[in-house]
């Protein structure tokens, strides 16, 4: 399939696990905006100097320099058939920006119902010894190593449901502007891991 594909879908929705079988499904590299602002930062490029100004300031790095890092990162010869999105575009003036820059020939949309995301969120605990992550309903940690187990302090309800509000408002319009384009997918996210694999893999034949 030619083209890029953009990859959305609340915090928690399983978006890291779906990206990865996409980029194996097609061959198309992963790009995250977060990547490659710290690999520009790194390498020390124009562009990186650029949004590290931002960065240092506190602020957000301005969208024409996103644009310019990915536009960058589209003339290597791996994104000649086009790449994976995840994460981006937030808002509709990047959509638009997007477009000027790479041809997105599908937008998948990964939908989880507020509440299920909650509770995959807030029940999330990590072991500090190994990084390793449980769930208190869902993957349950052995007996023996239960009470060390930790929950991330942005784990709790009120930041998940402050998080999801922010999704909501910038990606509802951004969803809308894709189906009036006729590329977005939606894909029921709130079944098995593997069963929103095999959905989105139908989309990509």
């Amino acid at each position: 399939m030619g083209g890029s594909i953009v990859l959305f879908g609340p915090p928690g929705a399983g978006k890291g696990t779906q990206a990865d079988a996409i980029v194996l499904a097609t061959g198309k590299p992963q790009i995250s905006t977060g990547d490659m602002l710290r690999a520009a930062l790194a390498e020390g490029t124009e562009l990186g100097l650029e949004a590290k100004k931002y960065m240092e300031a506190g602020e957000l790095v301005p969208d024409d320099v996103i644009i310019g890092l990915i536009r960058e990162r589209l003339k290597s010869q791996d994104a000649i058939n086009g790449v994976l999105f995840d994460g981006f575009p937030r808002t509709i003036p990047q959509a638009e920006a997007l477009a000027e820059i790479a041809e997105v020939s599908m937008v998948i949309s990964i939908q989880v119902p507020d509440e299920a995301i909650v509770e995959r969120i807030v029940g999330r605990r990590m072991d500090p010894e190994t990084g390793e992550i449980y769930h208190i309903k869902f993957k349950p940690a052995p007996s023996e190593i239960s009470s060390r187990l930790i929950q991330r302090k942005d784990d709790n309800e009120d930041a998940v449901r402050t998080r999801l509000s922010a999704y909501h408002s910038q990606t509802s319009p951004l969803a809308e502007w894709y189906l009036q384009r006729g590329i977005l997918k939606s894909v029921n996210g709130n079944q098995a891991m593997g069963d929103v694999q095999e959905e989105i893999s139908l989309l990509l034949v």
